[in-house]
């Protein structure tokens, strides 16, 4: 883009130039935060599939039934009984953004007859809701890393462009109105004394 080769634009420019470098340690902090905490969330993810995965082997034996055992038809298996309503959640923000927090995971109220099912059903089922609940934690925490990543890459391309784009590009139209301005003002000089002699002579 063509800049004016004027005092005026050079003062344009050198406040442009103090606004990107204000700005850009700003945006520098908020991608390493949204960083931060992005690896921060995929660590918990692990850690919380790693503690389902442990709360499913504690019911593995149960689950074997569940999947084996003929007693129970489709429509009244165990697992027919852990029915989600909802998940809660309330609203934080990170960096600016605003993300989702879980709050709570709340089950439908299903109602069964005990001499039905055996003994350990209500053990089983507590097992069961857990291990949904991990899933709406991870699901939770996706959605967070969904939308910081979103902010990420937003917030990485306006770092690109202050510091490939937009500095380089405003120093170097302050130094050509300088070179130019410099240049104008040697003319001037060079001009002034050309007259000056010739006054001189004519005198």
């Amino acid at each position: 883009m063509a800049v004016k080769l004027t005092k005026n634009e050079q003062k344009k420019q050198k406040d442009a130039l103090r606004q990107y470098q204000r700005y850009l340690p700003t945006l520098q902090l908020k991608q390493q935060q949204l960083q931060v905490v992005i690896r921060e969330s995929q660590r918990e993810i692990e850690k919380l599939k790693e503690e389902q995965m442990k709360a499913v082997e504690a019911l593995s034996d149960w689950i074997a039934v569940y999947g084996g055992n003929t007693v129970f038809p489709p429509e009244s298996s165990i697992s027919t009984l852990v029915q989600i309503d909802r998940i809660e959640k309330d609203r934080g923000n990170i960096a600016g953004v605003e993300v989702p927090v879980f709050k709570e995971l709340l089950f439908k109220r299903v109602e069964y007859d005990l001499s039905y099912y055996p003994l350990w059903v209500d053990k089983a089922l507590d097992g069961l809701k857990d291990i949904a609940k991990y899933d709406a934690l991870i699901a939770t925490l996706e959605e967070r890393i969904e939308l910081l990543s979103h902010e990420l890459r937003t917030t990485t391309q306006r770092v690109n462009l202050f510091e490939k784009v937009k500095i380089p590009e405003t120093k170097e139209n302050i130094r050509m109105i300088g070179i130019y301005l410099q240049d104008q003002q040697t003319s001037a000089v060079v001009r002034g004394k050309i007259a000056k002699k010739k006054l001189v002579k004519v005198s």
